[in-house]
């Protein structure tokens, strides 16, 4: 496994407990992200910045994927798919992170921790943002 997609299970993880709870302070996320990347300075700075920017930009990110996920509001999707959708999105949008990269990561993503049609459904509206990105 890529070491960079194993810092993104991680955020993950941190997306996901933030999304259902109170978000653990800065310091102690920064903390399990070390541990989780054995204290690789390099993938732990990556895994912080992909966390951090992907909060700092939530709102405008789930405005944006609610635009483009017809049917679905941000908030009626599955936890583990809306926060891949927010991480691929914050890649997409504001992480400098080349568009096929960012879909592909988070198909891998929903394929492992999502449901059987997660990784078509997350493909379809990451896609989207990625072409009008582009544009």
């Amino acid at each position: 496994m890529s070491t960079r997609r194993r810092a993104r299970e991680i955020v993950l993880q941190l997306l996901y407990e933030a999304d259902l709870n109170d978000f653990r302070d800065t310091e102690a996320a920064r903390g399990f992200i070390k541990s989780r990347m054995q204290g690789r300075r390099a993938l732990t700075d990556f895994a912080h910045h992909l966390l951090s920017g992907t909060l700092d930009h939530r709102d405008e990110i789930d405005t944006r994927l609610g635009e483009l996920s017809a049917h679905w509001t941000v908030q009626r999707m599955a936890v583990v798919d809306r926060n891949i959708l927010r991480l691929g999105g914050y890649e997409i949008m504001h992480g400098g992170t080349p568009g096929p990269v960012a879909v592909n990561e988070a198909v891998v993503l929903a394929k492992r921790y999502g449901d059987k049609n997660s990784p078509r459904f997350v493909n379809g509206v990451l896609d989207k943002l990625a072409k009008t990105q582009e544009a």
